[in-house]
């Protein structure tokens, strides 16, 4: 099981600082019926990985973070997500979200956890990324009375292909070629990772082995793991993939001629 302060990296999706489309209806021809009113459907696709921060009003610290998954089917919205910076909640604990999307409004409530309950207001704005902004509130338990703003954004798939570069301790750099394979949201929210690696020096090719939150290769909020199998070693990268697209991170190779550590990062645009 990966070390949790590992998943403190995510700063990458987010929550809380608590306790210390159709149109309208149409005339079907020869019916003699006017149109029905308007459709409460949504046009907006909000279903996807998403990251969270939210700065509370009650509470004086940092924003905490709410990294998962949240799903669509048609308005309703389903989510499950994980917390960091908030005490009143393990990490490990899944709080699972449901509630709907209609036009550009987005409401989520989550399930009771330890008593408390969580609800999310706010406006979501379609672009690149998908972004949310709006407020929380937490009833119950030990973060009940907890308020304040919350913003978010839509992480994109990972599934394209990658290159960057490794840097050892000694300062040499390995480049590696990364085409990952994002699977859908598991019932923990993360989203597993498959695919292919290509090292320039040291390990030849590998295979990223899937997984899903806390084990294996997932990304999760902007949190990216990421477990590779070579003929010659076992590597594990954890990074934070940026808003534009740059992922970096810290990375280990055991069992092989290469034992190493050092840093590294992978980005879109260098492929």
């Amino acid at each position: 099981m990966k070390q949790l302060a590992s998943i403190a990296g995510l700063s990458v999706l987010v929550l809380f600082c608590a306790c210390g489309a159709q149109g309208p209806g149409t005339l079907s021809p020869g019916s003699g019926t006017s149109p029905g009113p308007p459709s409460n459907s949504s046009s907006h696709a909000i279903g996807a990985n998403w990251q969270f921060s939210a700065t509370s009003s009650v509470q004086i610290g940092p924003p905490a973070k709410l990294a998962g998954s949240i799903t669509q089917s048609g308005n309703s919205l389903a989510g499950a997500m994980h917390v960091d910076g908030w005490n009143c909640f393990d990490q490990r604990t899944v709080i699972g979200l449901s509630g709907t999307v209609t036009q550009n409004q987005v409401s989520l409530t989550s399930t009771s956890v330890d008593g408390q309950v969580l609800t999310l207001v706010g406006n979501l704005k379609i672009g690149f990324p998908a972004t949310f902004s709006g407020t929380y509130a937490i009833t119950g338990g030990c973060a009940s009375g907890d308020r304040g703003e919350a913003t978010g954004y839509a992480v994109a798939s990972m599934t394209r292909d990658w290159a960057g570069y490794l840097t050892t301790e000694n300062g040499e750099s390995i480049g590696w070629d990364v085409h990952p394979i994002q699977a859908s949201a598991t019932p923990e929210g993360s989203f597993g990772l498959s695919g292919t690696v290509h090292f320039s020096d040291c390990f030849g090719t590998g295979t990223i082995t899937p997984g899903t939150f806390p084990d294996g290769s997932f990304i999760m909020g902007t949190f990216v793991d990421l477990e590779i199998k070579t003929d010659s070693a076992t590597f594990s990268f954890l990074g934070t993939a940026d808003p534009d697209g740059l992922i970096k991170g810290n990375y280990t190779a055991s069992g092989g001629p290469c034992d190493l550590t050092g840093t590294g990062y992978l980005s879109p645009w260098e492929y």
